[in-house]
C-alpha cells in the first residue's frame, strides 16, 4: 500500500481512509486487510497485530486498563475502548501513542507490538504475552455427551476447552452473554448458544435463526461439553477454540464487556468481512 498517501487521508479525515484498496499499490489482486489504518499509524517499520488469547481474557474484562497494569508496568503502553476495525479505531490508536509507545491493548480485539525490526517485533512481542499469560482452567466433559449428538453436530475431542466453558457455570454465563471480539461474529455467529433443558441440536438451531441470528457452528450442553457442526470451517473451528481459551483464562468472578447488537449488526453486515469470509471459505 502507499503508505504516505494512507496516512495523509487519515489526517485530512478523509472517507477513503477506510477503504485501503485505494492505496493498493497493485490493482486488481487481493484487497488490503481493513486494518491496514491500524498499522499505518505507527512510527515503526514492523508493526505486528495479533489476536492472543492471553492477552484477549483481560481485553474483554471490564476492568481491563487496571488489570493489564499489573502485569504491563515494565512496558510503554496504551489501551483503547472497542470500536469497530478501520480508520476510525486506527485514529483512536493514534490519538494515545506516546512518543516511543510500542504495545497497544484493543479492548475486545487483541494486541499490537511495534518496532523498527522483525526480530525486535517477535522479541517484544512474546515478552507481552509472557508477561500476560494465566494457567487455564480445565474440566473433562460429561461421559453423556455423545447422546447428545444430533443434526451435524458431534462432541468435540476431549480436552477442547469449550468442555469446560460448558461445566463451568461462571464461563457458561459469559460465554452465553453476548459475543467478545469480532472474529467471532465474523466466524461463529453472535454470541455463544447453550442447549436449553430437554432442547436438542436442531431445536436449538431453529430457535437462533428464528431470532433472525446466523446458525451456530458449535453448541454449548451445561454441565455436560461441548458440540460442534461437522461443516464447519476450518476458520469456525479455529474461532471456536479461542472462546474456549481465551474464557478458560478468565478468572472467576470477573464481569466482561460484550459488543451490543449494533456493534454485532454492523460487522455481519460488513463488506470487507463478507471478502474475508469468502477467501476462508477457498
Amino acid at each position: 500500500c502507499d503508505l504516505v498517501a494512507m496516512r495523509a487521508a487519515m489526517t485530512a479525515g478523509e472517507a477513503r481512509a477506510d477503504q485501503p484498496a485505494e492505496f493498493a499499490l497493485q490493482k486488481g489482486g487481493l484487497r488490503p486487510s481493513i486494518e491496514t489504518s491500524l498499522h499505518a499509524v505507527f512510527p515503526q517499520r514492523v508493526v505486528v497485530h495479533v489476536h492472543c488469547v492471553n492477552t484477549l481474557a483481560f481485553a474483554i474484562r471490564q476492568d481491563a486498563k487496571a488489570a493489564l497494569g499489573a502485569h504491563l508496568a515494565g512496558f510503554d503502553w496504551a489501551i483503547v475502548p472497542y470500536t469497530k476495525p478501520g480508520a476510525r479505531l486506527a485514529a483512536q490508536v493514534q490519538a494515545v501513542l506516546g512518543p516511543r509507545t510500542d504495545v497497544m491493548v484493543l479492548a475486545n480485539h487483541g494486541l499490537i507490538v511495534a518496532a523498527d525490526t522483525v526480530a525486535a517485533a517477535f522479541a517484544l512481542l512474546d515478552r507481552v504475552v509472557t508477561a500476560v499469560k494465566v494457567t487455564p482452567r480445565s474440566v473433562p466433559p460429561d461421559v453423556g455427551l455423545a447422546g447428545r449428538q444430533e443434526h451435524g453436530f458431534r462432541a468435540l475431542p476431549s480436552d477442547h476447552p469449550l468442555h469446560s466453558v460448558a461445566m463451568l457455570t461462571d464461563l457458561l454465563m459469559l460465554a452465553t452473554s453476548g459475543s467478545l471480539y469480532p472474529d467471532h461474529v465474523i466466524f461463529c455467529g453472535v454470541g455463544a448458544t447453550a442447549l436449553l433443558p430437554g432442547e436438542t441440536p436442531s431445536q436449538a438451531v431453529t430457535r437462533v435463526v428464528a431470532a433472525g441470528l446466523p446458525a451456530p457452528v458449535f453448541l454449548l450442553v451445561p454441565e455436560t461439553g461441548a458440540l460442534l457442526h461437522e461443516d464447519a470451517s476450518y476458520s469456525a473451528r479455529a474461532v471456536a477454540q479461542c472462546l474456549g481459551d481465551v474464557l478458560t483464562r478468565v478468572q472467576q468472578g470477573v464481569a466482561v464487556h460484550v459488543l451490543t447488537m449494533a456493534e454485532n449488526a454492523e460487522l455481519l453486515n460488513w463488506d470487507a468481512e463478507k471478502y474475508r469470509q469468502s477467501l476462508n471459505a477457498r
